[in-house]
This record gives C-alpha cells, sequence and structure tokens, in this order.
C-alpha cells in the first residue's frame, strides 16, 4: 500500500512534466509555459520555457488581490535593538514597490544587477522583493563580510547599485558596514553607479556626495512601482558560495521553477498553510534565508519572521523558546549548532518551562550533519517531531527529507530520511562511477535533470559549472557529500567527500565518529578531522566542546570518547587522539571549519576564511594542536 510521499516521489521521477506542472497551476503566471521540462540543451535543463511570472507580485501582490491584505506577512523581532516591528501584505506591498520605485528611478531596469550588503533587518527583505518586482537581479551578500570578500562579488555580479545600511548588530557589538563597504568598491574594477544607505540611529554612516543616497529620503521622493513580468528562466538572484579556488561561484536561480518548487515545499516538506506562522532562524545572506525566511513563507502566504539576534547571549538560552511563544510559531527551521549552543548553555532545559509551546509544532535542521545527541535531546524537550534534512546552496531546497505534509516516516538517528520528490539520490562508486549496493558508502549524486528550483548555472560561467558540478559524473550532479542509502531508501550523509580519511588503507567517516563522541554525556559538541601521518597516512584527530558546569578531569573524558570509537567502530578508526577546546571555529552560518583546522594541524598555508564568527579562535585551535603534536610544534621538530 502506497502512501502520498511514495505516490509523489514515482510521480516526481517517471513523470517531471506532470509533476511540476500540476504544483505550478498554483502560482500566477501572466503566460503559461510552453514546455515544463525543456530538454534541448542538455546538461543545461530549463524549467517552464516560454512562461512570464513576477516572483515579488507570486510573494506579496497576490495575496494582497485574494483579499488577504490585512494578514500579517513579516514580523521583525530584533532583541538586540529591543524592537518588534509587524507588516501585513498590504503594508509590504506598499512598501516593496516604494523601494521598487526608487531602483528605476536610478535606471535599474530587467537584468541589471543589485548587490544587498545588509543586517537582518525588513528593509533587506524589502530590498530583495524589491528587485523582483522591476525583474532587477539581486545578488545578497551576508552584512559584515570584509571588504576584500564583498569586492570579488562586485566584480564578478557588476551591480549598478549597490544598497546598504549603517550598520549591523552582534549581539552588543556595533559593526559599521560603511567604511566596510566604502573600502570594497574601492578595491573593485567594477564600480556602481550608486549606493543606498538605509541609516540605523546607533551609527550614522557617513555618505559620499553624488553617489549615495539616504533610503528614507529616497523612498519619500519614490514614485510606487508595479510588477513587471519576467521570463520564468530570466534570473531572480545570484547567491555566491565559496569555491574550492578560493574565487566564490555565483549560484544563479531562475524566477519561475525557484517559485514553483518553494511553494510546494512548504506543505508537502513543512507542513504549514497560508496564515501559519513559520520562523527560519537564519540571515538573509544565506541559502536558507533566501528560501525560507523570504520567498517560500510568502509565496505560501505564511506569516515569516525577520530575527536579528542570536539562539543565546539575546538575553539567554531561551531566546528561541520566546519567540515561539510570543508569536505562536508553528514550524521553525535552523541549523543543529544554534541547539547545541543552547544544549551547552542549558543542558537540563528549564528555560524551555518559561513559555508556551503549545503552538510549536515541528523542528527542521540542516546546514550541518544532526549528531543523535542533539536530535535526542530536542526530541526530549521539546516534544515534537525533528526533522533532519539536507540540501545545498545550490540545490535552494531539501534533497532528502521526511516531508512531513506528505508522510511521516520514522525517523533515523543519522539520516533526513528519504530523497525528496524530484530528487533522484543515488550513491555511486567514486573510483569506477558504478552503483553501490543498499548499505556501502560512496558519493551521494543526483541524476539529472535536477528539480525545479535547483541552480541552472553559475553566474555566467557555464564552464565552471560543469566543472564544478557534472564532469566527474556524467549525467549526475555531484553533491560532494559522501554516504549511503539502506534498504529501507533512507540516506545518510556521514561526510563532504573531502572528509573520508584514508587510515591504513581503510576508507573511513570522520562523521561517524563525531556522532560516536557526540554520544557522551559532557560533549557539547565535537569535530573529528583527518590529520597527516607518516605511517598510516592519515589518523583522526578529536576536538571536544564540554557542557557548561562539567568540572571533571578533561583527560577521563577524553579516555572515554576513546574508548567509545573504539568500541563501536574498531581499532581499525585508530582513533588515539582528542583534546578539550572552548570552542571549534564555525562560518556565521553554523558551519565548522573543518578544512582551516586541517591545515593547521598539517602545518600548511591556509587562509583566514571571510565567512568566519571569529578569526581569534584559530590562534585557539592552533595553541590545541601543538598541545597534542601538530601543526607548528611538528614543524619545529
Amino acid at each position: 500500500m502506497t502512501n502520498l510521499y511514495e505516490e509523489a516521489y514515482d510521480r516526481s521521477i517517471n513523470d517531471p512534466d506532470g509533476f511540476w506542472g500540476e504544483a505550478a497551476e498554483d502560482c500566477h503566471w501572466y503566460k503559461k509555459w510552453d514546455k515544463v521540462l525543456d530538454d534541448t540543451n542538455k546538461p543545461f535543463y530549463r524549467w517552464f520555457t516560454g512562461g512570464m511570472v513576477n516572483t515579488c507580485y507570486n510573494a506579496v501582490d497576490l495575496h494582497v488581490d485574494q483579499g488577504r491584505g490585512h494578514q500579517t506577512a513579516l514580523i521583525y523581532d530584533s532583541p538586540v535593538t529591543d524592537t518588534i516591528k509587524k507588516y501585513t501584505y498590504a503594508q509590504l506591498k506598499d512598501e516593496t514597490a516604494a523601494f521598487a520605485g526608487v531602483l528605476a528611478g536610478q535606471g535599474v531596469a530587467k537584468g541589471d544587477r543589485v548587490l544587498i550588503y545588509m543586517p537582518m533587518i525588513p528593509e533587506a527583505v524589502i530590498a530583495m522583493l524589491g528587485c523582483a518586482r522591476i525583474g532587477a537581479v539581486h545578488s545578497v551578500v551576508f552584512g559584515g563580510f570584509a571588504a576584500n570578500e564583498l569586492a570579488t562579488r562586485i566584480n564578478d555580479a557588476k551591480p549598478k547599485v549597490i544598497v546598504s545600511a549603517s550598520c549591523g548588530i552582534e549581539v552588543k557589538r556595533i559593526i559599521a558596514y560603511k567604511p566596510l563597504l566604502d573600502g570594497a568598491i574601492d578595491m573593485a574594477n567594477a564600480k556602481p553607479e550608486k549606493c543606498i544607505i538605509l541609516q540605523r540611529p546607533m551609527e550614522k554612516a557617513s555618505m559620499i556626495d553624488g553617489r549615495d543616497l539616504d533610503w528614507q529620503e529616497a523612498v519619500a521622493a519614490a514614485e510606487p512601482h508595479d510588477c513587471v513580468p519576467v521570463a520564468a528562466t530570466d534570473p531572480l538572484y545570484i547567491l555566491y558560495t565559496s569555491g574550492t579556488t578560493g574565487e566564490p561561484k555565483g549560484v544563479v536561480r531562475d524566477n519561475g521553477s525557484h517559485m514553483v518548487a518553494l511553494k510546494w515545499t512548504m506543505g508537502a516538506v513543512y507542513n504549514v498553510a497560508p496564515g501559519d506562522v513559520y520562523w527560519a532562524a537564519s540571515d538573509v545572506g544565506w541559502v536558507v534565508g533566501h528560501s525560507y525566511i523570504v520567498y517560500g513563507p510568502l509565496f505560501k502566504g505564511c506569516t515569516t519572521i525577520v530575527f536579528e539576534g542570536k539562539p543565546v547571549g539575546t538575553p539567554d538560552a531561551g531566546a528561541f523558546w520566546r519567540v515561539i511563544s510570543q508569536h505562536k510559531v508553528k514550524a521553525m527551521f535552523t541549523a543543529p549548532t544554534a541547539f547545541r549552543a543552547i544544549k551547552r548553555e542549558d543542558p537540563r532545559g528549564d528555560l524551555i518551562r518559561d513559555y508556551d509551546l503549545s503552538a510549536f509544532k515541528a523542528l527542521f535542521l540542516a546546514g550541518e550533519r544532526l549528531d543523535p545527541d542533539t536530535l535526542r535531546w530536542a526530541e526530549n524537550k521539546l516534544g515534537v517531531p525533528v526533522i533532519d534534512h539536507w540540501w545545498q546552496t545550490e540545490t535552494g531546497w531539501a534533497i532528502a527529507a521526511n516531508c512531513l505534509g506528505l508522510h511521516k516516516f520514522p525517523v533515523k538517528e543519522g539520516s533526513p530520511t528519504k530523497p525528496a520528490p524530484g530528487w533522484n539520490l543515488q550513491v555511486l562508486d567514486p573510483e569506477t562511477t558504478a552503483p553501490v549496493k543498499a548499505g556501502d558508502i560512496g558519493a551521494l549524486v543526483v541524476k539529472l535533470p535536477l528539480p525545479p528550483g535547483a541552480l541552472p548555472t553559475l553566474w555566467q560561467n557555464d564552464k565552471r559549472y560543469l566543472e564544478s558540478y557534472l564532469d566527474e559524473y556524467p549525467g549526475f550532479y555531484k553533491t560532494a557529500d559522501a554516504g549511503f542509502i539502506d534498504e529501507e531508501g533512507y540516506a545518510f550523509v556521514m561526510t563532504r567527500t573531502d572528509d573520508i580519511i584514508n587510515v591504513a588503507g581503510h576508507r573511513l567517516s570522520t562523521g561517524a565518529m563525531e556522532e560516536i563522541l557526540a554520544d557522551h554525556p559532557e560533549v557539547a559538541e565535537c569535530a573529528v578531522l583527518g590529520v597527516e601521518d607518516q605511517l598510516k597516512g592519515q589518523v583522526p584527530v578529536g576536538f571536544l566542546v564540554l557542557n557548561a558546569g562539567v568540572d571533571r578531569d578533561p583527560d577521563e573524558i577524553i579516555a572515554e570518547t576513546i574508548k567509545m570509537v573504539r568500541d563501536r567502530i574498531g581499532p581499525v578508526a585508530a582513533f588515539k587522539t582528542a583534546t578539550v577546546v572552548k570552542r571549534l571555529p564555525k562560518t556565521r552560518s553554523g558551519k565548522i571549519l573543518r578544512g582551516t583546522i586541517q591545515k593547521i594541524a598539517d602545518n600548511k598555508e591556509h587562509k583566514v576564511p571571510a565567512t568566519i564568527d571569529d578569526p581569534a579562535i584559530l590562534e585557539e585551535m592552533s595553541d590545541a594542536l601543538m598541545k597534542i603534536g601538530y601543526g607548528k610544534a611538528r614543524s619545529k621538530s
């Protein structure tokens, strides 16, 4: 007996035209498509060719025209400024139309690029929607990125206008954006014609005459602009992701297929309906922010939350529970690292009891591996389904998920459940490119065509798109993740393919070791990476962050974790070295910088990543590695 998930999955693979054509009927089109799936230029597949749409209309105006303009569209919740502000769909339409008028007044037209460099404030969303309204292509860069990194994105996107704010706020620290922006423009070869700057009261930016415009003044003088129809295959945005060469890759998202896929996922994956409050605790600078702070919830007619705060420290580890309770959040999406931070500060979950979470129905986690200990902690403390799902900047939405709106499968620890409809996920042997049997680790790949919402190419670089994603496994998209699919069809994403280490000829997953370490009751979070070893090629080294309040001898805990790995994986793992650290180096989105740690351990040159949360932590890691005989200490011997 089949269920709704199985029916949807089978149809999406065997009849993609019928499946996605039906989903597209739920959206507004100025002109219907000529073809659902256009495969005339393989491997550059396109969806809904011939169709004409407007993303902003579908996200905002459609709900007003359908009589729901009074419904809350967006809640701005900023504990760092002690502000809560709500926008109805009608208000959001007016604000967006006005800002679209500002852009048009500066000569921005369909196809022009606008770079957005802003903190987590409503104006960031309004700027994105304003671009979409007139057919301009937005490229959001995470607020606070270093000037040189911002300059590389300016050079690649060549924006006509840059939209920014005077500052961002990191807990209690004010970060001035304008000096970073001015420095980036000075470095860049491509120069914007204008910059539109939102002056925030806590930091006033100096303006450059003739180039810089004040946001409030410009909006007050602007003529509201209506939605401009664009081709479904026209680009909506460029979002840069780190590249192995050091040059960022501009992931392109189109208008039509992006709209169809994201609106469909809100019901099928997240099980929310129009009017429900949906919260993605991320940043608009990341893909999660694009897909599930801005576009997905608004396409569906939900209420979305823009949160300018942190899981801990704004003011405490109860920040998430306060937001869920106060705004009656039904579904939340964040990264496992946020929950590990909360668990570390409040391991018993005492703060949860201070809030009414009765409206809360599901927690979704993604962005990195969800260790079983964090999964169990969240399940036990919250009493709602905790759903791990797996996706990437390039894919735009979940490759694998427990699709709550179709069929809730039993959770398996370590698995994001099954491939989502549209994603023909397979496991290939990286050496022979042949399929492996169920349960064997290999390269996780997706058989082409990719479903709607995935990247069609990289910005003005088809060649790099092919080299990065398609050439290694012809006919497949390379996820660069390794894992397996078990006999019941559950996917397990073990590690990035470059995190598979080779210990004396044995291919081992550092992710599997991390799962075991995270099971230790006094370990809040951890990382395992392979470092060079003259005898075995590589050996694993573990880094442990302990829960707040742990006062045991760290050496005892290290010994216990080493024994746990030996007991569960065996001596073959050669896991003999670990150290306790205060914190792990991460990106601002919460991903552990394993590659950087590995280079420090192997005493190799490394660049401080632009996305790092706090560069000072790399010195701490270097000191920790020296104590166990790696890095600088080893190089001197």
